[in-house]
């Protein structure tokens, strides 16, 4: 499967991940996190640990268990730690950490690195014992400006780790232990990206009642307050008292996001009966769908309002898409404004943005051809993988700012 991404990335590419592999023949990684479907986590680590595995390097993934109150709590913890206010009792500490036992005493946590992701399973940490694996905190989350009080309760236990993945320097913290910098990525060759005909576009269109009679404007994200779908309709409503054009909201839910039906609900009363407002919540699955979606859309749109990185940027960028999209999180790494994509801070900023677009199918056809390109330098999952193992090799040579292989 490996030679499959040379042709994307170059043979040379391939080439630097087997030498590096080979320095970690037979080790057990252990990936941990909060759901196998639904989220950018689960979807990287479902391409990126069979790459392992046929690299020679024994990754195995395994997910936390945890009730609906459990997981009500760490969406909590997520959204404070996005910088949102949250109202925390006693009791929701004390079922966080029940939680955590409960895992750490079922799971089998016996591996070489322990490479646990996100606030969800953090709490593990209590079963590390000294001198018996490494542990690696994977954050995918923007901390740039976290909800002090909920940080310093967790910041003692990411502390109790070998070292932290952070997506972007402003993400970085003031800790005791390593940081290292290492953005996410998407895979070019899984069903959300490989290319598509033409024929396989409209197929699935049809079959989703999409109408492409007139330009389409789309945002792909789970239903999420942090993702702003209410705000994406307010632009759009601006833009059509110009421009004849569609809007198409595509979501979805995940195991560990309660919060999502509430958001949707919100989402289709504001829509309320708006025969050129399309809203589509689609099964965790439907990556071939959300692919085709992409696609055919005009314009793709991410207007969130805190973003740990916002991969949807880039599997739009990566299919030539013009995208406009909030300037904040990991996205600005991932688009130059006004060379690979359009950055916005508001409302009325991306309405204007919209309307430019459409109006300049040139310029917007520009705006992808560049943003494919730096994706194909930055964000795919070869130059993700290389930069996941050269850290796990770093382990074992603490304090070098050099490893020779």
């Amino acid at each position: 499967m490996l030679e499959q991404y040379a042709p994307i990335v170059g043979a040379g590419v391939i080439d630097d991940l087997r030498l590096i592999a080979k320095k970690l023949a037979g080790r057990v990684v252990r990936n941990v996190n909060s759901t196998a479907v639904g989220g950018g986590v689960a979807e990287i680590l479902n391409r990126m640990v069979p790459l392992c595995k046929e690299l020679g390097v024994d990754a195995r993934w395994d997910v936390i268990k945890g009730g609906e109150q459990f997981y009500a709590v760490t969406k909590k913890i997520h959204n404070a730690l996005h910088g949102a206010t949250q109202e925390f009792s006693p009791s929701d500490w004390d079922l966080y950490w029940q939680t955590q036992e409960l895992n750490a005493a079922q799971m089998d946590l016996n591996a070489d690195i322990l490479f646990i992701h996100d606030p969800q399973p953090a709490g593990l940490i209590v079963k590390k014992t000294p001198g018996k694996g490494r542990w690696i905190w994977r954050c995918h989350i923007d901390l740039s400006s976290p909800d002090l009080a909920v940080w310093n309760a967790l910041k003692p236990v990411v502390e109790r780790y070998d070292a932290s993945v952070f997506s972007a320097p402003a993400f970085s913290q003031v800790l005791s232990i390593q940081q290292v910098l290492i953005s996410p990525s998407i895979d070019p060759l899984s069903d959300k990206n490989r290319d598509l005909t033409q024929e396989e576009v409209a197929a699935i269109c049809d079959r989703l009642q999409i109408p492409r009679d007139r330009p389409l404007i789309t945002q792909v994200s789970r239903f999420d307050y942090l993702k702003d779908p209410v705000g994406v309709i307010e632009a759009f409503r601006m833009v059509r008292e110009r421009i004849d054009c569609r809007l198409l909201l595509v979501g979805g839910s995940a195991d560990d996001d309660p919060e999502g039906a509430k958001v949707l609900a919100e989402v289709r009363d504001r829509a309320a009966d708006d025969p050129d407002i399309l809203i589509l919540c689609l099964p965790p699955t439907s990556h071939v769908e959300i692919n085709a979606i992409q696609r055919a859309s005009d314009i793709i749109v991410q207007k969130s309002i805190r973003e740990g990185f916002g991969l949807t940027v880039s599997e739009a960028l990566w299919k030539g898409k013009p995208v406009i999209a909030g300037a904040v999180g990991g996205i600005p790494l991932q688009i130059t404004h006004k060379h690979s994509g359009i950055l916005t801070h508001s409302v009325e900023g991306t309405a204007y943005w919209l309307k430019q677009l459409l109006q300049s199918p040139d310029f917007a056809r520009k705006l992808g051809e560049n943003g494919r390109e730096h994706v194909r330098d930055n964000f795919l999952l070869t130059r993700h993988l290389r930069e996941y193992l050269m850290l796990f090799l770093s382990l074992d040579h603490p304090g070098k700012d050099v490893v020779y292989l």
